[in-house]
């Protein structure tokens, strides 16, 4: 692994997540032996409007049931869950953060979609499937950490079925200049990786994507964070939530996000696009 890599890996590793989580879930009364994908919710969504985006994202496209669906850089693998469970997808996860994986694996087994979903550890950049493996590549706030933007989305549309969709959630870069860190995918400059959203679709549309739907989601990116971060304002840090998974400077990370987000410094896109 290189040094960009180790260090990526190293921003998001924090050690005992799971304990952290199963802890949060019983301290806000979850039986333990009874959970479901709903419980998990609120942490195993580490993007902008959790489930909601989710939600919105699957919109964006007619998913199959029985659809072959890979889920790059899956994080705890909460989109994965939800994938699996409400459109009847087999999906496949990937991230480069090996804590990840394991606390994936164990929270799809608690839930009872051990059989459903998978998650292994692996680099977007070479990614361990044939060519053609996925009717349905999808990815949220993953590329901000990869410098190499043509490889990435190379490697997706080979693994993607012609015909096969790229649904992607994710931050980009706007007008308004440098960044304001530390944001939740680097503390520093030197994991953070932005492009422009128009090269980032000419770069689709050169490797023989057709885009079906593109929308700006900035503002109410903006709208959620806020009303996020004025809710801990008002009575603490819920017991469970993403800010389990940013460590100390969780607060800095979220203020940075908003006031990058009002400067126009990042815009938030979903997108779906049809490979050819």
């Amino acid at each position: 692994m290189d040094l960009a890599r180790e260090e990526v890996e190293k921003h998001y590793r924090r050690g005992r997540i799971l304990d952290s989580i199963l802890t949060s879930l019983h301290e806000t009364g979850k039986d333990l032996a009874r959970l479901t994908p709903e419980d998990l919710a609120p942490v195993d969504e580490f993007h902008i409007r959790g489930r909601e985006a989710t939600v919105e994202l699957a919109g964006r496209a007619s998913l199959e049931p029985g659809s072959q669906a890979l889920d790059v850089g899956c994080g705890l693998g909460g989109s994965a869950r939800y994938l699996a469970v409400e459109h009847q997808c087999r999906v496949t996860g990937i991230d480069l953060t090996q804590e990840y994986v394991d606390v994936a694996n164990a929270l799809a087994d608690m839930v009872g979609l051990g059989d459903r979903v998978r998650f292994q550890q692996a680099n977007a950049l070479e990614m361990p499937f044939d060519d053609a493996s996925f009717d349905v590549v999808w990815t949220q706030h993953v590329q901000m950490n990869i410098k190499d933007k043509a490889a990435f989305y190379r490697e997706i549309a080979r693994v993607t079925r012609h015909g096969g969709r790229l649904l992607f959630h994710d931050i980009f870069s706007g007008d308004g200049g440098l960044l304001h860190y530390p944001v939740p995918w680097a503390g520093e400059p030197s994991i953070s990786f932005l492009a422009a959203p128009g090269e980032v679709r000419r770069t689709l549309e050169g490797l023989g994507f057709v885009i079906r739907d593109w929308v700006d989601k900035t503002e109410p990116s903006l709208g959620w964070i806020v009303a996020a971060v004025d809710r801990v304002k008002a009575s603490g840090p819920p017991p469970l939530g993403i800010h389990l998974l940013m460590g100390e400077t969780a607060k800095s990370k979220f203020e940075n996000v908003i006031r990058n987000l009002r400067e126009g410094r990042i815009v938030v896109y979903q997108a779906c696009a049809e490979k050819r």
